[in-house]
Order: structure tokens, then sequence, then C-alpha cells
């Protein structure tokens, strides 16, 4: 049976503004402590989260990820312990042929009470390969979504995509219902439309946000009546909140923090989760492929990892670390690397973000390690919502950044896509050598799953040879929990913070 449901609420477009997070600002504006706490009711839970929105909260881009991470949003499938394409609001799918896929939904509904239906599937999925840009589980790949009678939905592939079932558990896919889109220009409207266990109800600014519980939810009724979030873009602020009692969770607690938490508050989570030093392949000093060889010999990885990373983190290895488990022992040297050429004094802007507090100290140790090697180093530091447009656009020599290889679709080969290849969506470096897309490609079109492991190790050996980028380590991500929180889902995709279970 549906609850009734409240009026709508109106549009956030023009509410995501930068605000500064002022203290004392867990106060919930929902109650906090009191307002839902006992009985069946559950406690609502308070979070602290690192980014704030950089894209009024569209699915399409980094937002997907807090949608997600907050149990706001679902796609037809979802990534196991295993990182195999589990059921979601699909309860099932078959390949029927080389480029067609039926899934067959399950019974549940959206946000604002309507059915999900294979119609509203088809279009949802629909508007996002209209997105613009496109959702990076996209980079490269184009399909039609169709109903399929009262239950199937059928996606067909422009090429054989074996992987769809990976692709589709994407956070950048999630199913919206119809009024999501009402808003027309390619705005996507997540309040009240999604079909999560919690519903957004309120978002203040860049600031914060409150859910509630969405009580028709397919996979049961959540234990917490809902979630009060601030998003704190300092580490140590985050810390802090969480030792005086402020937030029950806070993400991504700084290196430097761990310490100051008691050991049964803190969490470390290995995760797919790799930083790198990404150079502009397109324009200025790193164009040079012998510069480029050069800032890799610069780099010292082992002191990064015991040093600004106090050992919560491992040396680079590649593009997938220790978490994926298998790349180790399918790992074969990069190929066609020049040799290293002479910097001579060559000026560089080094820019990184401070969300992830470890960043800027690392960018400050590679910014040492290259000027004794011989370059003239500018370092930048910013908010990642202020430096993404500039770094997408090579407006930077260097960039260091922290990517999560497996985030957006689950499957090893589609990172590479997006992040390396002429077409990629999200290319930092402005990779485009012709041995690495052909590498790429092929690696695309495997179907096996062991044969495709091996083939994206040939095509990370390729890219690796270009000097495109260096990776630098392979990260813990540690979570402050409150003693009194259970059912955290800690995941090393990074997709996942709290579900069904999550409580205090």
């Amino acid at each position: 049976m549906r609850h009734p449901r409240r009026p709508p609420l109106p549009r956030l477009l023009a509410s995501l503004l930068l605000a500064p997070l002022l203290a004392g600002c867990f106060a919930s504006s929902s109650g906090g402590d009191g307002a839902a706490s006992g009985g069946d009711d559950g406690s609502r839970l308070r979070i602290a989260l690192a980014f704030p929105p950089a894209e009024n909260l569209s699915p399409y881009g980094a937002d997907a990820t807090i949608l997600s991470r907050l149990g706001v949003t679902e796609g037809l499938t979802a990534l196991d312990a295993n990182g195999a394409a589990a059921p979601a609001l699909a309860a099932s799918w078959r390949r029927e042929n080389d480029r067609t896929w039926l899934f067959t939904l399950r019974e549940a509904d959206f946000q604002d009470g309507t059915d999900v239906t294979p119609v509203a599937v088809a279009a949802s999925l629909t508007h996002a390969t209209q997105a613009k840009p496109a959702p990076a589980a996209l980079s490269g790949v184009t399909f039609t979504a169709r109903a399929a009678g009262g239950t199937g939905v059928r996606v067909t592939t422009s090429a054989p995509d074996p992987v769809l079932p990976l692709r589709l558990s994407s956070p950048g896919l999630a199913v919206l219902a119809p009024k999501a889109y009402d808003g027309g220009q390619g705005a996507v409207d997540p309040v009240g439309t999604a079909t999560g266990p919690f519903e957004i109800t309120n978002v203040t600014g860049a600031t914060g946000a409150d859910l509630d519980r969405f009580d028709d939810y397919w996979g049961g009724r959540a234990q917490a009546s809902g979630i009060d979030v601030r998003f704190i873009a300092d580490g140590a602020a985050r810390a802090n909140a969480l030792r005086t009692g402020q937030v029950d969770l806070a993400e991504a607690i700084p290196v430097a923090q761990a310490a100051t938490l008691g050991a049964d508050t803190r969490r470390e989570t290995a995760t797919t989760r790799t930083t790198g030093l990404f150079l502009n392949t397109k324009s200025g000093v790193f164009k040079d492929p012998a510069l480029r060889a050069a800032a890799r010999a610069a780099v010292d990885t082992s002191a990064l990892a015991e040093g600004v990373y106090e050992g919560h983190a491992d040396a680079g290895a590649g593009i997938y670390g220790p978490a994926v488990t298998w790349a180790a022992g399918k790992r074969v040297p990069p190929t066609g690397r020049a040799r290293a050429g002479a910097p001579g004094g060559a000026s560089l802007t080094l820019a990184t973000y401070d969300n992830r507090p470890e960043l800027p100290e690392t960018a400050q140790v590679l910014k040492q390690q290259l000027e004794k090697a011989g370059f003239t180093v500018k370092l930048e530091v910013r908010e990642y919502s202020r430096l993404e447009s500039d770094a997408l656009a090579g407006r930077f020599d260097a960039f260091v950044g922290a990517r999560n290889s497996l985030l957006d679709t689950g499957d090893p080969v589609s990172v590479l896509a997006n992040d390396f290849t002429c077409d990629g969506g999200y290319n930092l470096a402005l990779l485009c050598d012709t041995a690495a897309d052909r590498a790429v490609g092929a690696a695309q079109a495997v179907a096996d799953t062991d044969k495709r492991q091996d083939a994206a190790m040939a095509a990370e050996a390729a890219i690796l040879g270009t000097d495109a980028v260096v990776p630098l380590v392979h990260q813990r991500v540690i979570t402050g929990v409150a003693a009194k929180v259970s059912g955290v889902l800690l995941d090393p995709y990074e997709r996942t913070l709290v579900g069904t279970g999550t409580r205090r």
C-alpha cells in the first residue's frame, strides 16, 4: 500500500551555490537527535560528506555518487562484493543476442508515488543517453531502451557490449520518475523522484541536505527515519564533528586526523581508488614525451605512501591497485616509453583540490621532487567544483587527482576508455594516442571475464607507456563511524554508505 505523498518540493537548480559551513551547523533542520528517535521510527542519521554538490545534484556527473551513497538513487543493477552485476530495479536479465539484452523489472515505486514501469525506465535511460556531457559509464557506448511488455525493458547497443549489466549499475545511470525531467533543457531533479530507501526533502545550497525515509521502498523499510547531511570540505572539521558528537558518520577522514579518533570509531577500507599525477599531453611542457618521462622518473611514490599517507596507502603500481585483486598477477611492463629528457628549468603549473586533504600535501611533495629534477613549478589548489572544468579543458600542465578506477561501471576496461582515449569524457591528461586507443578498443570487445582482464592489463601497459599518468598511491579510505552506529556500508567501489540496515 502506498502512503500519502507530501506536496512536491520546489526545484533546486538555482539553490546550489557554494557557501561557508559555520560552526554548529549540525543542528538538524529536521530535529536532529530528538525529532524522530525512539520506537519503530528509528533515529535520524547525521552524516558529514566531503564533496558539496557541483552539478545541481544531477545524476550524470560527479554528484551521482552523492545520491547513491545516501541511498537516494538506484539503477537497474548494482555491484556485488565481487564486482559482478547484481539485481536492483531489474530482478533478472538475459542476453538475447550480441547487441540486445532484456531486463525484467521488479515491482517498485518511485518516491513520487508512481509505479516503476518499463515505459518510465526506458524513458529515464534515454534521457541519460542524451545528456551533455554524457555520463562516464556511457563513454564510447550508444544504446536505445524500449519498453517490452508489462515488465521488460529491452536495451540494444550499437555495437556488442558484453558488460552492459555492469554498466547499468553506474550511479550515473540511475532510474528516475518522469517528473524528474519536467524542467527541460537537460535539467534533472532527483528530489522526490528516485527509488531508493531515502528521499531528499530539502537542499540548503551547498552546505547540507535533509532526507526522509521512503516507506514504500521495494527493499524494505529503512531502520533510520532519515538523514541530515552536511557538506564539509575541510577534513579536520569532519573528524572534529565526529569526535564531538555532532555527526554519526564522517567520510574521508584525513590520515593526519586518523590517530585522533578512537579505534572503535575508525574504519579503514581498501578501495579501488588511485591517486595519480596526470600530465597534459596536448599542450604545454608535457606535450613532449621526453619531459613526461622526466617527470615520471622524478617521482618517488614510496615517499608519498609512507610520508603523506602515513602508511594508509600503497605505493602506486598501476592504474589498478591492490583492491583489484586480480590485477597484480596479470600486470605487464609498460610499452613504448620515451627516454627521459632534461627539464632545463621548464615551467609548469601543477593543480589539485583540497576536498581530499592529502592531495595538497601530495602536490607539495611532488612540486619539490619535480623542482629537484630541474622543473620550475607553480602550485594551484582549489575546491574541486571550482577546478574540474579547467582541468578537463587542459588549463594546467599537471593535475593530481584521486580516481576510483571501478566507480563508474565496475568494468576495468571502461575506466580506461573514459579516462585515457581520444573520445574519453574524463580525460584529464588529454591523451589521444593511437596505440592506447587500439589496446583499449581490443579490450572492449572481449566478453570472457578472465580474458577481458588480460586485455585490460595490456591496455594499461600501453597507457602507462605514454607517461600521461603516473600512478602515485592506492588509497585506503578512512571512515569515521560513531560507536553507536551499525550497518554502515563500507564499499571498496565507494558507491554506497548507508542502506536500509544503517542505524544508530
